[in-house]
Order: C-alpha cells, then structure tokens, then sequence
C-alpha cells in the first residue's frame, strides 16, 4: 500500500463525485497512474531515492534533498559548490555541503536551476490546489470540452489523464525538440498517462510551433502546464493575455513552489518537493528517509485534476495553481507524518 494512501484515496473520492456531476464518473484506481512501482528498476527507500537520483544530505543546520535527475544538474555542482569540476558530483557534494546552511545552498540552488530543498521548508495544511479567478468565465458549451495538454512527466499528464476519462478530448502538445523523457524512461506509465489522447507534435523553437500552440490554447476550454512562468513566456504565452482572450479557460499550472511569489521559477521534481513539504519518515536515530518514489507527482496530479473538474463546473476563468512542495505538505500532514501548523 502507498505510504500516501490515505491522501489519494480522498482525492480519488472527490474526483468520482465531481467527474459524475459531469456526466462520466472517474474511477482513479483503474486507471493505474498513481504508482509506478512496477515500471522501472526501483529500489527501497532510504536515503536515496528508489530512482537514485535524488539524496538526503545532513548539513550544518538540518538536511536538505538534492535531485540530479538531469546532465545539466550533475554539472552545475561545482558552480553551486565551488568545487572542482574533475569530481563525481555526489563526492563533491559529500565533501562540501555538510560545511554549510541549508538556505544558503537553497538560495544559491535556486539562482542556478539546480532541484534542491530544505527538508519541510514548505508548510501547507490541505490537499486542495489553489484556484484563483483571473477571469468573469462563463458557461460552458454543451459538447466535448477541449483540453490542450502542454505538460510532461508524471503530476501534469495525470491530471490530463483524468480529465480525459471524464469525457474531455484532450491534446497532448509535445515539443519535437524535446520529447516528454518518460517516453523512454518509462514507456508503460507513458502509456496510462497518454493513451487516451490525441498528440499534436510541434516545432516549438520556430514562430510557427509557436503560433499554433496558441491557437490551440485559445480554442480550449482547459490547457495544463508544467512550464515555469519564465518558460512560457518564451513561447510568447502570457497568463493575462491568455485570460483575456478567453475569459471561461480553465489554466492548471503545475510548478514546484506555485504560480506565484518569489518561487515562482524555482525547479523542483517529485522526489526534493515531497522532502520540502516534509513528507518522509524518520528513523529512531532522527534522520529521514524517503517514503516512496517521487510522491508528490501523484498527489499533485490528483489535487490538479480535482481542481480543474471543480473550476470546470464553476464556469472556468480559474488558474488552479497546483504546486508540487503544497501538495506534498498536504498529504504530509492528511497521512500524519507531518503535524499541521
């Protein structure tokens, strides 16, 4: 059973009821999205997560999760160490961090891109996703909604699973340039995640690419994101231009640390945003360890999707802001490894 049961399974409730409203109940355990224990080669838990590439590691002042989930991390360790560039980035950062406090390699982390957290940074006592109105909305029309997926890997695509077996056609917009990795790294979960949709394959670093994912998105009812702010405005996507040519969209914005504030283009993955949000055991000995693999994706995914359904019925013109580091702090606190605030 997932650590987290008891948060997905009220999510799971919520979406039944608020998909059935709708005309097409969603059941979530049969679409088999939230656990992917079976799918790669996983390991226990423990200090390392079951995928490897992200780490607890105790500095002067607590612990902090550190993910190299990518090259690009793995090479901006002596930058944010200042380290040579000749050693294996996990030595180096045995070696260096211990020696320093743990919002000082946050912030430095954070300025360089680098996925970093200080273990239960983030407090957030609900499960549900933020939705703010941006726009008046409107009613929606009586036929299939329209939902452009522009998300990639696990807590975005979720949500658009879900509202596709709740009757939406949804679009799964992916760049040529760069192909959503879990169609490599773990191409079954792919599958759950994106059977179920349609693809619209695009050239996103020409003006073309570029103009016809906003047409898309201005001719959708719903669109998902999994973009910092700063990379969609790249693509010439402005959240209140987008809302105010069309004021019923629903916008899910998946992040690390929210939408909005100060963190707004921090990264995070799911495996440093569950230890943000302080959702890991902890040993007799009082240090953490994982619970499972990358839990804030699926709870995340979950709280988005509830959210959209909700915005839908609302008439839309909502940004349901669904932040990875929130979500993990919810269940955190839902599944008692966590007391609220």
């Amino acid at each position: 059973m997932s650590p987290i049961a008891l948060a997905l399974d009220r999510l799971s409730t919520e979406i039944a009821t608020l998909s059935g409203r709708l005309g097409r109940r969603v059941a979530i355990p049969e679409l088999g999205v939230t656990d992917r224990a079976r799918l790669p080669r996983l390991k226990e838990p423990g200090l390392v997560s079951p995928n490897g590439a992200c780490r607890l590691v105790r500095v002067t002042d607590g612990w902090i999760a550190v993910n190299l989930a990518r090259e690009e991390d793995r090479e901006l360790v002596p930058a944010w160490l200042g380290c040579d560039f000749d050693v294996d980035p996990w030595a180096a950062i045995d070696i260096h961090a211990p020696g320093k406090a743990w919002r000082a390699l946050i912030a430095d982390a954070e300025t360089l891109g680098l996925p970093a957290a200080g273990l239960g940074e983030v407090v957030h006592n609900i499960l549900e996703a933020p939705s703010p109105r941006m726009s008046a909305g409107r009613a929606f029309p009586d036929r299939q909604l329209r939902v452009v997926d522009l998300s990639a890997l696990w807590a975005g695509p979720l949500c658009g699973a879900v509202l596709a077996a709740a009757g939406c056609a949804v679009i799964k917009v992916e760049s040529t340039r760069r192909l959503d990795p879990t169609r490599a790294s773990t191409p079954e979960l792919f599958r759950r995640l994106n059977a179920a949709k349609s693809e619209m394959p695009l050239d996103l670093a020409t003006n073309d690419g570029r103009a016809r994912l906003k047409d898309a998105i201005l001719g959708a009812d719903a669109v998902i994101t999994s973009a910092r702010p700063r990379g969609l405005a790249s693509l010439g996507l402005s959240c209140d231009e987008v809302f105010a040519a069309r004021p019923g969209l629903v916008w899910v914005a998946i992040s690390g640390y929210g939408w909005t504030g100060v963190q707004a283009n921090r990264v995070a993955f799911g495996d440093d945003a569950a230890a943000a949000g302080g959702l890991v055991r902890w040993t007799a000995s009082g240090a953490p360890r994982f619970l499972g693999d990358a839990l804030a994706d699926p709870v995340t995914g979950l709280a988005a999707a509830a959210g959209a359904l909700k915005a839908i019925m609302d008439g839309g013109g909502v940004l349901v802001d669904a932040a990875l580091a929130d979500s993990a702090a919810g269940a955190a606190v839902v599944c008692g490894f966590r007391s609220a605030a």
